[in-house]
């Protein structure tokens, strides 16, 4: 069985924007999806990019903006109109729960989708932990469980490993989709990702000269 190896932030628009498109792309071909939830802003600083802060308007109100209702309407996604009201808040409880859940199986991949959406389609705040347990208990799962394996030692270590290991990777966002170690970045790249799992791409053989 294939295995569709799925990086992301629990607050990415991106991710959300490409859930249901990725699920349908991984169940096509009975492939894994195997969830590596990480903490997106130590990510995308490693590899050079400016923290949001630091970017311009016009980047701004286009790639966070323009560009996501552009593939909210092509992906017929329901979406909330502005940026969320609570986008700058801590994610990571919303991040280890979905570790807590386990790193594949339908019980994960249903919790992940839904935790997006609460953000980006209900303005739901990942740092509150009454709204985490209700949308645990909505999608079937046990919210003190789950709460309770969120908040080990053990899950606070695997979403830091998971983070450092996209460093380490070289990935530069989310979401990121890796087959047979092959990175695609970026939800508009789910078709080469489709056709990853039906048949493999060619070794890549580009080199540039050092940058700097």
């Amino acid at each position: 069985m294939p295995t569709l190896t799925y990086v992301y932030s629990a607050h990415s628009a991106f991710a959300y924007l490409g859930a249901a498109e990725m699920q349908r792309i991984a169940t096509s071909h009975g492939a894994t999806i195997q969830h590596v939830p990480i903490l997106l802003s130590p990510v995308v600083e490693a590899q050079g990019s400016l923290p949001f802060a630091a970017r311009t308007q016009p980047h701004v109100d286009y790639f966070f903006g323009r560009d996501i209702e552009h593939w909210a309407e092509y992906r017929s996604v329901p979406i909330i109109r502005q940026r969320p009201t609570y986008h700058d808040a801590d994610y990571s409880l919303a991040s280890r729960m979905i570790i807590a859940a386990g790193a594949s199986g339908p019980a994960t991949d249903t919790l992940s989708h839904a935790i997006l959406q609460a953000h980006w389609r209900d303005d739901a705040d990942l740092s509150d932990e009454t709204t985490l347990r209700t949308i645990a208990t909505e999608t079937g799962l046990d919210a003190e469980t789950l709460m309770a394996q969120a908040n080990t030692p053990e899950t606070h270590t695997q979403l830091t490993q998971n983070t450092q290991w996209a460093k380490d990777t070289n990935v530069f966002g989310s979401p990121t989709y890796i087959v047979d170690g092959d990175a695609f970045y970026g939800q508009d790249h789910l078709p080469l990702v489709d056709r990853a799992l039906a048949q493999p791409i060619a070794p890549g053989t580009w080199q540039n000269p050092p940058v700097g």
